[in-house]
């Protein structure tokens, strides 16, 4: 089915619980993609699901339980660089490339204890374990 109207807007109850709690540009660009990925791969869902990630992820970063657009567009991750194939791993839609003062700040925002003696790596992977654990109660 579809992710967006007629008129391009998002389809809010066929986004992941993620997005429906996102901005609405967000939820565009999840939909647009997901659509466009769907024309393009002959309906294979999966594909277009990752697809319309990997969009969302050049424009948004998660925080949290939800999604909010990044400070630049770009490559949230080493993954995401080098594109499809790639076997790095990703950072779950935690801007990887980001500066550490940012990484902080979110950390921050998040209230993960101990960041002020993380490392650059550490605090990604601090944020991507609690944006997974607030997605998670979020859901219920």
């Amino acid at each position: 089915m579809p992710k967006t109207t007629r008129s391009g807007d998002a389809r809010r109850s066929e986004l992941p619980s993620t997005l429906q709690r996102s901005d609405a540009k967000a939820q565009r660009t999840f939909a647009q993609a997901y659509d466009a990925a769907m024309d393009q791969y002959d309906g294979d869902e999966e594909r277009a699901h990752r697809v319309a990630f990997a969009a969302l992820k050049h424009t948004h970063e998660k925080v949290g339980d939800s999604w909010r657009p990044k400070a630049e567009a770009g490559p949230s991750d080493r993954r995401a660089e080098e594109g499809y194939g790639s076997r790095a791993p990703t950072a779950g839609g935690v801007d990887a490339n980001a500066t550490k003062a940012h990484l902080y700040d979110v950390a921050t925002e998040l209230g993960i204890a101990g960041r002020s003696r993380m490392s650059k790596d550490e605090l990604v992977e601090a944020i991507d374990k609690e944006n997974d654990r607030r997605s998670r109660q979020a859901l219920g």
